[in-house]
């Protein structure tokens, strides 16, 4: 018979997507996903209803990719601002008023400002959208009940997907409840 439930354990880990545990209060959340991230995982995710101070740096996320990406769509919209002000007033349409120079750049500050200001936004948007995985639809986590009866009112959650290297069913289950976790539910794909 031991030999049966080997294969059948192997099956139903396969066949999750992950765990996910809930905690009664944020100082727990918190706790648990500063010892979860200890412990090696790194495929995990918590589900709250307001943003947790520094939940983010207990999972060990520090990605600035879309800090970078806003920088170089603001100097992509300064320098498109600016050469779309020299190439209408110098090259395209060149009208000398009042004697002053044809790249007069002063005249050029407040379009370069606004194109710089906009191609920000957009790159930031747009990086947001792109990072995120956005659209999503669906999503496996909210197959438990308790998450999407709760994750948007009073609920905390700490979810940590299958795939994680460091995950196994039993052992990933006790950890949370070690660490806290009012109940801890499994994730069906």
């Amino acid at each position: 018979m031991p030999d049966d439930a080997a294969p059948h354990a192997a099956t139903t880990a396969a066949a999750l997507y992950g765990v996910v545990a809930e905690f009664e209060t944020v100082d727990q959340l918190l706790a648990a996903a500063r010892r979860v991230h200890t412990e090696g995982f790194r495929k995990i995710d918590a589900y709250t209803p307001a943003p947790v101070h520094g939940l983010a740096e207990a999972m060990g996320y520090n990605d600035r990719r879309l800090s970078l990406l806003t920088l170089l769509g603001g100097l992509a919209g300064c320098v498109a601002g600016f050469g779309l002000c020299y190439w209408t007033s110098v090259i395209d349409y060149p009208v000398n008023t009042g004697g002053r120079p044809l790249n007069s750049w002063p005249s050029f500050i407040v379009p370069t400002f606004e194109t710089t200001i906009l191609f920000a936004a957009l790159s930031c948007f747009l990086g947001l959208i792109l990072l995120c995985g956005f659209p999503q639809p669906y999503h496996p986590v909210f197959n438990v009940a308790a998450v999407r009866e709760r994750a948007t009112s009073n609920g905390l959650f700490l979810a940590i997907e299958a795939v994680d290297p460091r995950f196994d069913h039993t052992a990933t289950r006790q950890l949370l409840e070690s660490a806290g976790a009012k109940d801890v539910y499994d994730v069906e794909p």
